[in-house]
């Protein structure tokens, strides 16, 4: 298997690097190298510039909207993108419950919903994760009872990742208690505006906002709005699920990341010298890339199966594999970063307060290597834990 680039491939990643070149607002492109997330309307911002390029959802068949490229240059785009770095688009809307509806849904739900997802005119986010089910996500107990041409639906969501921005959740709830746990669920689309609704923050260690507790009391849903059958929502669930996982890879983020670690450690004096070249610092750096460099060619080997199978969109149980190791060297990077800043790494920032007179006793690069290392804890756990994901790899890729 050939995993080099083709001529024609590397004249796009040129065509890529220069349109990010081109029409990137720098002001966005600055936040993220500094290690600010952005906010909501840098995101809204570039989505639509996309979308007028028709690069918003590259990865949809064309007939929704997408850009008919092979999975290699769907691979090209999102590693260049994540370099540069860009924002990476809404997942839960993009990746997840897109392709739900593209897939799944009826006639009316695609004409309705994709437009609004691609040009982000919609912010989505997902309810699966409650109380007491989150890896053993079948064991929900969010119920939904069919009253006339309406879902009545009572229960609570947890971890729901910028749910106070959303205009819609996709929800799984549970519409056969009788059935057997997988058996019995069903996937609804949900107006955040429907009364009976209430949203309540998470405040995280490192002192973020971006999760949140979402409560349903009495919510009506209209019944066109279940997508697909009714008790087959865990299969849609496990689709949507395979293809978050690919993306958590990261792998373009990470080389990002990587980058930015080079450059701030030649800055950061230790011992009388940059730290870059400090030997066992080195070495540490180095163990990183060697694995991402292995994640790397573990991914291009998936996106070239893919594209030998035809493309045809269904996740690779390989997947698992990319989740596991892309969110072990993320947080590998975030550890690193955090060496590089040492001591300027533990000032809190307070994000609602503006008022000190004091001058910042560290350098401005500093103050997001603490949140990332304590936000990145996440990434082996949420798409499915790491454990999970090896049970997946025992039955599906080893046949135990």
């Amino acid at each position: 298997m050939d995993l080099r680039y083709t001529p024609e491939e590397l004249a796009f990643r040129d065509e890529v690097r220069t349109f990010l070149a081109e029409n990137l607002p720098d002001d966005i492109r600055q936040r993220l190298i500094d290690g600010d997330h952005g906010d909501k309307d840098d995101l809204v911002r570039w989505s639509r510039i996309l979308n007028a390029k028709g690069w918003a959802v590259p990865h949809w068949p064309e007939k929704y909207g997408g850009t008919g490229w092979d999975p290699m240059r769907q691979y090209i785009f999102l590693e260049e993108t994540q370099k540069w770095p860009a924002p990476q688009p809404l997942a839960f809307g993009v990746n997840m419950v897109g392709p739900v509806i593209y897939t799944f849904g009826s006639e009316a739900q695609k004409a309705h919903y994709l437009p609004r997802i691609a040009n982000l005119d919609d912010w989505w986010c997902q309810g699966f994760s409650e109380p007491g089910a989150g890896s053993d996500l079948a064991s929900l107990r969010t119920r939904a009872v069919r009253d006339g041409d309406h879902y009545v639906v009572n229960g609570q969501k947890t971890w729901t990742t910028l749910a106070q921005y959303a205009d819609w959740i996709f929800c799984l709830v549970r519409t056969d208690p009788e059935a057997k746990k997988q058996e019995g669920i069903s996937f609804l689309l949900i107006d955040m505006k429907t009364p009976g609704i209430e949203v309540r923050p998470i405040v995280t260690i490192d002192g973020g906002r971006e999760i949140n507790e979402v409560f349903l009391t009495d919510v009506r849903v209209p019944v066109e709005n279940l997508v697909g059958q009714e008790n087959k929502g865990w299969d849609y669930a496990k689709f949507l699920l395979g293809n978050e996982r690919t993306n958590i890879a990261r792998v373009g983020a990470s080389k990002q990341r990587i980058a930015r670690i080079r450059e701030l450690a030649a800055k950061e004096i230790s011992g009388g010298r940059p730290l870059i070249e400090d030997e066992r610092f080195r070495e540490k750096l180095a163990a990183v890339e060697i694995e991402l460099k292995a994640l790397e060619l573990t991914q291009l080997r998936v996106v070239a199966a893919d594209a030998k199978r035809g493309n045809t969109g269904r996740p690779d149980p390989a997947s698992s594999i990319l989740k596991i190791k892309g969110s072990e060297i993320q947080q590998a990077t975030t550890h690193l970063l955090m060496q590089v800043m040492g001591p300027h790494a533990l000032p809190y920032h307070d994000h609602d307060f503006d008022g000190s007179n004091e001058p910042p006793i560290e350098p401005d690069y500093a103050a997001a290597a603490a949140p990332s290392y304590f936000n990145y804890r996440k990434v082996s756990i949420y798409g499915g834990s790491n454990e999970i994901q090896k049970n997946i790899i025992a039955k599906a890729v080893l046949g135990f």
